[in-house]
Order: structure tokens, then C-alpha cells, then sequence
């Protein structure tokens, strides 16, 4: 579920090639945990220049929007605008660090494999990188979302703690049946996150990290809201999988989603299913609102297509 989302939200989604899961079973790889070879001597020139103009423009714009803990896990990172990472090469260093590595996957995964992966400290990752037309916008997680977006973070202990134990929540709520309350939590931190700084309000979120559009809306739109993070909260509400977030979830630090990590998220999910969903725009006389949003964004997309939906 959570790995069939948008690697990054934009408002026209553009037509290409599925991967992975999302391909059919034509697609399946001939290993059960569905790694492959990345293949990395076989990206053309072309697949190289869009990872630098990735690179470059999210490099360029993230310096006072992301946070500390970003920052300082990409500079230690074998990442550059020059080429595509070699996986082999980001695991020896995040091996090193947090016991981390980095496994090359045709693209989506079910959802079984992507939690045994994060159990085990293997993250995942798409060898495959968007065309030159899809710069702004991906249906699928690709290499510069998955790679440029989460690798730095795994750098940091308390994060790559917190995303093993979610994947061990996670097979436990797949065999409870309430897995839909934990990709929630997933997609509001480990993609969509928050963090409050001493020096401001910053993204560590890979949703947000590797999308141009996101990283300034997040942060800096009068449209959506910014709430205090509530694991039970968090875990009732939904979440926007084809446009921007209309409410985010901030942590005030790091140690904040550490110590999740001993919370067994599966038994805790269950306890919730009966509970009332909230809508992604909602928010509650419970709430810690650092801001309130406009909603402006979100309800002119809704008005421009009911006025359209009335013109066809």
C-alpha cells in the first residue's frame, strides 16, 4: 500500500511505463524477495543527465528547507550530480553507520517483501529512473525518490531504527488485517514528515525531499495545515495519494519516532480499527495546530473540476 503511492505529488500526472508490482506478473523477478541485480553499468547517458537535473535543482532549493539530519547524511553519502548512486557503494557506507543496505527492486513490491526488507535493514529501492518528461511528477518510486529521498535519512540511528520496527509492525498488521492505520503512519513521516528545528520548520520526508513542487508547498503555502504528530491520530487519518498533502504531521525531533520504535504497531493498529477515520483536511479541538491552513490550494483543484466535469 504504502509503496503504490506518488514518489511526488504535482498537479498532471503523466503517462509511462509501470514497473515492478505494478506491471503484472510479467514483471515478477525470479527471486522470492523480489531483488535484482541494479544493472548499474547499463544507465544510458541520458538516464545519468536526469538524475542531474534532479539532483541539481533539489540540491539548489533544499538548503534551509531540510533538516539537519538530511543534510548530514547526504554529505556522507557517495551521492553527486554526476551519475546515478551505485547501490553497492551507498550500502558499504550505511552498512557502516546504521547496518543498512541498500537492495535494487524492479519497482513496487508486495506489500509482505517491502516489510521482511525493513525488518532486516534492507531498504528497497527502484533501479529504474523517471523520463525527462515525468521530472515533476511519478506514479511509482523510482531511484531519485527512493535513493536521493530516503537514503540520507537511514544515516541518521533513530531513523534508521524507527523504519526497521515499522517494518516488523508491519508484518504483524498485514496478519491482523489493519494495515491500511499503519500506512498511514509511513506516509505521514517517513514520506511526507515534518520536523520542528530550533531554526525552523524542516522536511524529512522523502516525499517532500525529492519533489520540487512539495518541498516550497509544504513549508511555505498558506494552504495546508501543520499538526503536531499523534501516533492514534496519524493513524485515523487519511492521506492525499494523487496531489499535494492537504494536513502534515510534525515531529519535534528525531528522538520523537525513536521512540516508537518499541511500540509493537501491529496489536496498537488493531486496537484503532474500529475507531472513526478523519478526512486529510480535518482538524480536530485535540490538535496541537502550528498552523491552521487556508485550504485554498485544495478546494480551487475541487472547483476547477466540478467546472469542468459541468463543461464535458
Amino acid at each position: 500500500m504504502q509503496r503504490s503511492e506518488p514518489a511526488s505529488a504535482a498537479p498532471i500526472p503523466a503517462i509511462h511505463h509501470k514497473h515492478g508490482l505494478a506491471a503484472g506478473e510479467g514483471a515478477r523477478p525470479d527471486r522470492a524477495d523480489w531483488t535484482i541485480d541494479q544493472g548499474w553499468r547499463r544507465y544510458t547517458p541520458a538516464e545519468h543527465a536526469v538524475w542531474k537535473t534532479l539532483f541539481e535543482r533539489q540540491t539548489q532549493l533544499l538548503p534551509g528547507r531540510a533538516c539537519d539530519a538530511f543534510v548530514d547524511g547526504m554529505k556522507k553519502l557517495p551521492i553527486g550530480a554526476d551519475r546515478i548512486p551505485d547501490f553497492l557503494e551507498l550500502s558499504e557506507v550505511l552498512d557502516e553507520r546504521t547496518g543498512w543496505q541498500v537492495v535494487a527492486v524492479p519497482g513496487l513490491v508486495p506489500d509482505d517483501v517491502f516489510f521482511e526488507h525493513l525488518a532486516h535493514r534492507r531498504f528497497p529501492a527502484g533501479n529504474f529512473i523517471r523520463k525527462p518528461q515525468e521530472l515533476d511528477y511519478l506514479g511509482e518510486p523510482d531511484v531519485f525518490h527512493d535513493v536521493f529521498g530516503h537514503v540520507p535519512m537511514l544515516m541518521n540511528p533513530a531513523i534508521a531504527d524507527y523504519i526497521q520496527a515499522y517494518g516488523e509492525g508491519g508484518l504483524r498488521a498485514q496478519k491482523l488485517g489493519v494495515l491500511d492505520k499503519l500506512a498511514r503512519v509511513y506516509w505521514y513521516t517517513v514520506e511526507f514528515g515534518l520536523i520542528q528545528q530550533s531554526d525552523g520548520l524542516r522536511i524529512y520526508g522523502a516525499g517532500i525531499a525529492s519533489s520540487r513542487t512539495e518541498s516550497v508547498f509544504s513549508l511555505q503555502d498558506a494552504s495546508p495545515n501543520r499538526i503536531g504528530f499523534d501516533l492514534e491520530r496519524v493513524m485515523r487519518t487519511r492521506y492525499r495519494i494523487d496531489d499535494f498533502q492537504e494536513s502534515y504531521f510534525v515531529i519535534d525531533s528525531l528522538a520523537q519516532l525513536l521512540a516508537l520504535a518499541p511500540i509493537d504497531f501491529g496489536p496498537f493498529a488493531e486496537c484503532l480499527a474500529d475507531a472513526p477515520t478523519f478526512q486529510p483536511a480535518d482538524v480536530l479541538v485535540t490538535d496541537r495546530v502550528l498552523t491552521r491552513g487556508t485550504g485554498a490550494y485544495h478546494l480551487a483543484r475541487r472547483t476547477g473540476a466540478q467546472h469542468m466535469n459541468k463543461l464535458t
